[in-house]
């Protein structure tokens, strides 16, 4: 179970932040890092990449596979339990035995997970934001941004427009995808079918969000799952993949950094621009740097039985043999 207790244990000065503990692990901040200490060691990431980090593992409910917030601390989602870690995929942690693992029920995690997110992000910072679109984390406590840590997907019914259904949204178009063309698509329905054929310009649509590098579902059928985002500067994790991801880049551009998902050593750089598509396969980890605002559309397969398929060797890594 989770404790909390006032920073100034650890650490010389009291800034107004408490420490946050669950099993071996304390978390601990300062004017400028998060100090993760752990059995045998401590561990220091830069607070702004940390919270950024934090607030994509919060909001994907772990997400797929691993979240790296770093090449040495991160969470491994296995779906109703996460293992936290340091150096589990670090070369040099595992070969002198100094990687530190433990197993926690997903719920108990996440609510230290939201407490340490919601004390540590001070007032006027969005995590969940450009870097050029949000304020300073560093310093001593002031305030909080809680409704920006707290943000609730839109959930259409049946589709955007439609009658009684979610609104078009009316926030304007981001400052770096101002050039997406907002043309209303025409609907040319047969008499009484007004209500039933509906269509909007999804691509003017996205180009209204205020959050980056966070993949929202957008249309499901069975275990596929349509998945959009707004991406700008640096992915705030490194993703280490437990199933075959596509990537379809809609627009701009994002240039992939592609590591082996265990040791993270490099193994490609993968540049898309607007039209590619890529496999992202289940034996890497990959981060994206997008220089501009893009568009990115993400294709999940949701069946839970493919992590273990892929771990045990039942099924390639990769969608295709060439």
């Amino acid at each position: 179970m989770s404790t909390v207790a006032n920073a100034s244990q650890g650490l010389n000065k009291d800034l107004g932040y408490k420490a946050h503990s669950i099993g071996g692990f304390r978390f601990e901040r300062d004017e400028y890092f998060a100090h993760i200490f752990y059995p045998g060691g401590r561990h220091l990431i830069p607070v702004d990449a940390f919270l950024r980090a934090l607030m994509r593992d919060v909001a994907w409910g772990f997400f797929y596979g691993t979240v790296n917030f770093d090449n040495v601390f991160g969470t491994v989602n296995h779906y109703g339990t996460v293992e936290m870690f340091v150096g589990l995929f670090n070369e040099a942690y595992r070969g002198s035995n100094r990687h530190h693992v433990e197993t926690f029920e997903s719920k108990d995690l996440k609510k230290v997970f939201d407490e340490m997110l919601d004390d540590w992000t001070n007032e006027g910072f969005d995590p969940f934001a450009a870097p050029d679109e949000t304020g300073l984390v560093f310093g001593p406590k002031k305030g909080n941004n809680t409704a920006a840590i707290r943000r609730q997907r839109l959930v259409a019914d049946r589709m955007v427009g439609l009658p009684g259904d979610l609104t078009f949204r009316t926030d304007p178009q981001n400052r770096q995808l101002a050039d997406v063309p907002t043309d209303k698509p025409g609907v040319f329905a047969e008499p009484g079918f007004e209500n039933d054929v509906h269509a909007f310009n999804f691509f003017d649509y996205l180009s209204r969000s205020d959050v980056t590098w966070n993949p929202s579902v957008v249309s499901c059928v069975k275990d596929s799952q349509f998945c959009a985002t707004t991406e700008e500067h640096i992915l705030p994790i490194t993703h280490g993949n437990d199933r075959v991801e596509w990537f379809i880049q809609a627009t701009d551009e994002i240039i992939w950094d592609i590591d082996d998902r265990g040791t993270g050593k490099p193994r490609s750089k993968v540049v898309m621009r607007a039209g590619d598509v890529a496999a992202m396969p289940a034996d890497i980890r990959h981060r994206g740097y997008s220089p501009k605002r893009s568009i990115l559309i993400v294709w999940e397969n949701n069946d839970s039985t493919l992590p273990q398929l892929y771990a045990s060797g039942k099924v390639a890594p990769y969608p295709v043999e060439f």
